[in-house]
């Protein structure tokens, strides 16, 4: 298909995550532009992984026009002590360092898979403080995202007890569909979050109902999810999307689909199923002016 030369303004508040396609940093950035997005979930490995140093990556992306959604991401920084916790909180500094430099405001933690880590709510609590503390020079919010496989954290909604205790404006939530229906956790339970401390909404399906222990989903979350539309929880992502904006979210959407078969993919072939995926959610979920069967047999086209 040939290339759009501005952004899509239906799908304006979606996304695409870099992960999801193969090829160098600049294919890609080019591949999400020419598809209609006009932002891009950055990771680490974008920047130094860059054969040209990680300061070219940053200006790639510049250059590309595209707003980072975000930076991804930090792993088991909370609950640490001692060595452990020093090691992660310079892990942490360069993080910050890098997603300031990408010009995003928002670094996604992932809740802790650490057995080292202390299963005290009030201690990850007392450790995200000081993470969102370090960002406050930088502009730079943190969202909290709970992982379906985490030790102590892997609910949103155990997630969103921790933000509260560390009560600081610039830490947040990070919601993400794969864990909350890998989990299977009330989407009633969204209610209760407050809409502006909610940071970043990343999304994603996949094939089949049940992940039954750790291990399945992470191999599921690391491997084979797909597009919203594409999977078996269409109509569970709908009420997902639809509750977050009654209660009052006007955030960013990523979709963050980690798929084997879509990185063996020519990127146009990936980027024109994330674009379907965003038009079915602007379109036809938010606006609700069409049945959802209807875009379930486009996508799966």
């Amino acid at each position: 298909m040939g290339a759009r030369s501005t952004v899509d303004p239906t799908i304006a508040t979606f996304g695409m995550d870099t992960i999801t396609l193969a090829g160098p940093l600049e294919a890609k950035l080019e591949a999400i532009k020419d598809a209609g997005f006009g932002q891009v979930m950055l990771k680490a490995n974008d920047l130094v992984g860059h054969p040209n140093g990680w300061q070219a990556a940053v200006r790639a992306v510049h250059a590309s026009g595209l707003r980072g959604t975000g930076f991804q991401v930090l792993r088991d920084f909370e609950g640490l002590s001692g060595h452990l916790h020093q090691y992660k909180v310079d892990i942490a500094k360069s993080m910050i360092e890098m997603c300031a430099a990408l010009g995003c405001d928002v670094l996604l933690a992932c809740s802790s898979t650490s057995q080292h880590a202390s299963n005290n709510l009030d201690d990850l609590a007392r450790d995200l403080r000081k993470l969102a503390m370090l960002a406050v020079p930088y502009g730079i919010k943190i969202a909290y995202e709970a992982l379906s496989w985490g030790r102590t954290v892997h609910e949103f909604t155990t997630a969103w007890d921790v933000i509260c205790r560390a009560d600081s404006p610039n830490l947040g939530l990070g919601v993400d569909s794969f864990h909350i229906f890998a989990t299977q956790t009330s989407l009633d339970e969204i209610d209760y979050i407050e809409p502006e401390q909610i940071f970043l909404v990343q999304l994603a399906d996949f094939m089949w109902q049940e992940t039954k222990t750790f291990e399945e989903r992470m191999i599921t979350a690391r491997t084979f999810r797909v597009f919203p539309g594409e999977g078996v929880h269409s109509e569970q992502l709908s009420q997902l999307v639809l509750k977050l904006h009654r209660l009052g979210y006007r955030g960013d959407y990523s979709f963050e689909v980690f798929n084997e078969d879509y990185v063996q993919m020519p990127l146009p072939f990936v980027t024109e199923r994330g674009r379907r995926s965003a038009q079915w959610l602007a379109e036809d979920v938010l606006r609700l002016s069409a049945p959802l069967p209807q875009l379930l047999q486009q996508v799966g086209r």
